[in-house]
Parts: C-alpha cells; structure tokens; sequence
C-alpha cells in the first residue's frame, strides 16, 4: 500500500527536513520520499488535510485503563482507539488495574490485548507487589516480558530503605524507578491545594510541602545510590528548583508534568466541579509559570495528559466523596496548543528515550510512525470529542486550539 501526504509540514527537530513543506510518500509502512510534488496513482491514498502538520508520533507516559478488572472504566480496546485518534502511537500504561500489573504474566497479558494496533502499549510494572508499598513486586521478570518501568501509580514510597534498596537492584538490569512525589503524612486527608482558595471555599488543602519534602527525599536516596529515577507530574514551582538543581549536580532522574497543571489553576474550586478533583492538586499561577518556564529550559523532560478514566459512579458525586482523576488524552494537544510554542510541545510529547522506546525520526528509509496535526484551528472541548468510556474530563467546555487528524504507525492509518 502506498501513502502519500501532500503538502506536509515536518516538525521534528532530528529530521533534515525539519520546518520544511514536502509530499511524503509511505510504502509498506517505510518513508521511502520526502520531496516537492510527488506524482500519484489512482491505486494511492492520498491524504490531503487543510494546514497538515507531522511530527514523529506521540508519546504519552502516564496512561490508565481499566482492564483487567475495571473494563466499567475503559478497556484496552477502546483506550487503544482512543489514544490513536488523539495522536499518539505509543503509551505506558500504569499499573492499577485489578488485579494490579505486578508480574510477568499480568505485563504479557496488557501486551498480548495490544497486537496489531497503531498505537504501542508499554506496560509500567508495579515497584510492589499489589501497589502495597511492602515487598519489591518482580521487576527484573517483568522487565524482561516488556515493561519499560515500574512504579506504584498515584502511590508513594512511605519507607525510604525500599526506595534506596529498589534504585540500587534496578541499576542491574537497567531499570526505570517512578516515585509519585507525596509526602502523605503531610498531606493526610486533604483534597486541594493548601492556600486561599481551600480556605475561602472550606475544603481541606494539601500543602504544596507534601510534594517537595517527598521529591528531595527521593533525591537524596538517588544521589546515595546512584541510581535511575523518574518523577512523574510534578506541580510546583519548588518541585522544579529541587529537579534543576539535581540535574545540575548530574543526578539521573528526569520529570513530567501533566497537561492540566499547565492550564488549569485551583481557581476551579469555585465551582465544587468533582472533575477538577485530580492528583497532585490543581496548584496557583505562580506554579504554572514555573512549570511552563522548567518545560522551556529542559528542566521537565515531557508532558503527560495523566489520563485516568472514572466512571459516572465515582465521579459524579459530593466533592470530598469523589474519586482523583481526570481523562485527558482527547484534549491534550488542544490543551497545551493555548500555552506552549507547537514546536516545543511535539519536543516533549515525542520525548521517549527514557522509557527506551526507539524514536523514528521523519527521514528516508526509516519506519513511519508519524501524528497528523492542525495547530490553527479554535473550538469548545464537548462531551462529542470524548472517545474514552469514561467522561471524567477538566478540560470539557473549555477553549482549546488545535485539531488532531490522525496517525500512521505500524503500517496502520487511524482518521479522525
């Protein structure tokens, strides 16, 4: 089969054609051109889209699904679909499922409900068995049947000598430690941001403390046992001095931070809104420009839309009751297109290497595993742009700038 996409702006700062307008010619999942004009058949798809932007596909490295267990939430199935259509042809899927993904048998079984899709699931392996912050799960088997890290999803590391023993063992076989960054002795049972708005509006806060005390803990055990380490979603202005300052004195870690902590302050509060109920907190401006500034110098090394499908049940009730979480793979790119350069947000949605996922830049010769984008275009995010099972979006109704059109990856093509 070939494919031609004509007239295509390149995005991809390792690719010679970067910033460059060219007809690609794709054959048997290969780029086999890359020129001006290039002359079709009929047998030829041609895909010729207003204002088409490509990149290399997208990475996203905090995904959740349901299954096994909670299929009521999403399936693998479904998730998959999703994800394609918002551009992404690979993703990490956390571990908290049920049962949790804490074995080899549970990492071959999210890869076996993922053949023959466009889009790539990696698993993430628990760091304990059944996420219970007790006893190292099996990660060095998990690791060889395809998880690409291991991590207890939303769930801190209480006990430091677990933490410092898991960076030391994983340094044998090359292992990724994720350590979501709260302090819950702090944190205790709060429900949002600590400050003027959790008082004004009575809710228990969670102070932005939580989150530094944990990180610079994690960042001493790393710098004791040189090891490997990932912080996912960070959310405060602090959290990136304590990140920059360890990268500075050549620690191995690196960090994400999800969509909705770049838009999205806890000035949402007002409305007693459940979807806005998410982990970490929404936080202040002042953080968003912090953490707009860490994406800009390269302290925070990619953007994650954290998504996290919650039923109806479990979302639509009084705020203290409902449960963390938004979905946000549909409105992701929309999301970040209002506050970032494009070319800075396809750098970080395509940043992958820590995870050893291979990049295929957009060169002859290489495989095709490409997103389809318009940057342009403006629109309300509505209930009819959610693909997910789940509806749990702190993104619905809001004003988002850019359309995704599709991908191609693994000789398949996914339309929008």
């Amino acid at each position: 089969m070939r494919i031609i996409l004509q007239n295509s702006k390149i995005i991809d700062k390792s690719s010679p054609f970067d910033g460059q307008t060219k007809d690609i010619l794709i054959e048997n999942g290969v780029i086999i051109a890359i020129e001006n004009g290039i002359k079709t058949t009929p047998e030829d798809t041609i895909i010729h889209l207003d204002n088409l932007h490509i990149s290399q596909g997208w990475f996203d490295s905090s995904v959740c699904f349901g299954e096994p267990g909670l299929e009521d939430r999403e399936t693998i199935e479904n998730g998959l679909k999703t994800a394609s259509k918002s551009g992404f042809t690979h993703i990490a899927v956390n571990p908290n499922s049920a049962p949790v993904i804490d074995n080899k048998s549970a990492v071959e079984f999210l890869i076996s409900k993922a053949q023959k899709t466009a889009t790539n699931l990696y698993p993430i392996g628990a760091f304990t068995k059944q996420s219970a912050s007790k006893d190292m799960a099996e990660m060095y088997d998990m690791q060889n049947s395809g998880a690409v890290a291991f991590g207890d999803y939303k769930k801190p590391i209480h006990n430091a000598n677990l933490l410092k023993v898991g960076l030391l063992y994983t340094q044998n076989f090359d292992g990724l430690l994720l350590s979501y960054p709260q302090d819950d002795s702090i944190a205790q049972n709060g429900l949002v941001h600590e400050g003027i708005n959790s008082t004004k509006y009575g809710l228990k806060g969670i102070p932005a403390m939580a989150e530094e005390l944990q990180i610079a803990r994690d960042l001493f055990l790393l710098e004791y046992t040189q090891g490997k380490l990932h912080i996912p979603t960070i959310s405060t202005k602090k959290s990136v001095e304590l990140i920059k300052d360890a990268k500075r004195r050549g620690l191995n870690v690196t960090c994400s931070v999800s969509a909705h902590h770049l838009c999205i302050t806890d000035d949402e509060l007002q409305y007693f809104d459940s979807r806005n109920k998410v982990r970490p907190p929404l936080r202040t401006q002042t953080d968003i420009v912090a953490l707009l500034e860490g994406l800009k110098e390269g302290t925070i090394d990619m953007i994650t839309s954290d998504h996290q499908p919650i039923t109806i049940e479990d979302k639509k009730v009084e705020f203290q009751n409902a449960k963390y979480g938004t979905i946000g793979l549909e409105s992701i790119f929309g999301a970040l297109n209002t506050v970032l350069d494009i070319e800075l947000i396809i750098e970080k949605l395509t940043a992958k290497d820590r995870f050893s996922i291979p990049e295929n830049s957009i060169k002859i010769g290489n495989k095709a595993d490409l997103t389809f984008f318009n940057p342009t275009p403006t629109s309300t995010f509505t209930k009819t742009a959610i693909i997910s099972t789940s509806k749990n979006s702190i993104f619905l109704n809001k004003e988002i700038k850019g359309l995704v059109y599709g991908v191609f990856a693994n000789g398949i093509l996914v339309q929008n």
